[in-house]
């Protein structure tokens, strides 16, 4: 998810055709590889999801919560319930439960993803660190895939990175260096999340851990090996994004300087986090380091 959620909002009614959008991924200023999508105005693809929870909840006052954000999810309709004020352990405790209700539907854990990764962001959404959210089988997509441009109740796509745990020695290491090691690739990476919240819901950052920080959708490029080199670890921090339309018009600029300034930061965060909730890394894990752009609403024509 982005570091900054205040998108122009626009009706999916009305967006009938979107043309392909590319996201070039420079590594000191040599262009590596352009994962797109084409978003249309189709209505149904194969990610949908049924229009109800799965499982029942228990009907505590939390249970209820989960099981009206989980339907507005699924059901693509502006979710007006909402808790703020959470503590994270209770965020992460409502997050695992709506994760739970969609994983019948979207698969598997796959990786992990964070958000609100710079300081701005977060004190916009008065939290001190960063959120941390779950990435499901059926959420990623290849480069070229067709999206129905209203995949979200409030859709929006931002330019994001992905990097791969190559292995379970990621969960002893302490520095960038030694994250470096325990990783095997880094991948282009597309996101298309969604605000699922309603325009006039005030939010907070542990509401957004609660709806797993608007997980919908990414787009994935090709794998980049990775090395545990003095250039790598230099390359990772110094990646300039750009994202263009099909016709090659710039729509947004970004810099891997925006993840805690530094994307193996991000890296050693997340495995922190997962730690202290009783969970570890495996190989093969993948993990969405956070937003390098500003979140940009789905429109007609871009």
């Amino acid at each position: 998810m982005p570091n900054g959620l205040n998108p122009e909002n626009s009706s999916s009614n009305t967006m009938q055709h979107i043309k392909s959008i590319s996201l070039a991924i420079l590594l000191l200023a040599s262009v590596l590889y352009v994962p797109s999508c084409k978003l249309t105005g189709a209505k149904n693809n194969s990610n949908s999801t049924s229009s109800s929870p799965t499982k029942v909840l228990d009907q505590t006052p939390e249970g209820r919560l989960v099981e009206e954000l989980t339907t507005s999810y699924l059901n693509k309709t502006p979710a007006r319930a909402v808790a703020t004020q959470l503590t994270v352990e209770q965020a992460q405790a409502l997050q695992d439960q709506f994760v739970q209700q969609l994983s019948s539907s979207l698969g598997n854990v796959v990786g992990y993803k964070a958000g609100l990764t710079n300081p701005a962001a977060q004190e916009r959404f008065k939290v001190s660190e960063p959120i941390r959210g779950v990435l499901l089988e059926k959420m990623l997509l290849k480069s070229g895939a067709v999206i129905p441009a209203n995949f979200g109740t409030r859709p929006v796509y931002e330019g994001d990175l992905i990097v791969r745990v190559g292995s379970e020695e990621i969960n002893n290491a302490t520095t960038p260096k030694e994250a470096l090691a325990a990783l095997d690739a880094v991948i282009p990476f597309m996101e298309l999340p969604d605000l699922v919240y309603d325009p006039k819901v005030s939010l907070d950052g542990t509401a957004l851990a609660a709806i797993n920080i608007g997980t919908r959708l990414g787009v994935l490029g090709t794998p980049i090996p990775l090395s545990a080199t003095p250039d790598w670890e230099e390359r990772l921090k110094n990646i300039k994004i750009v994202m263009v339309d099909k016709a090659g018009n710039e729509l947004a600029v970004g810099k891997s300087s925006a993840l805690l300034g530094n994307p193996l930061q991000v890296v050693l965060w997340l495995k922190d986090s997962l730690k202290a909730s009783g969970k570890v890394l495996k190989q093969g894990d993948l993990l969405s380091l956070g937003s390098m752009t500003p979140l940009i609403p789905v429109k007609s024509g871009t």
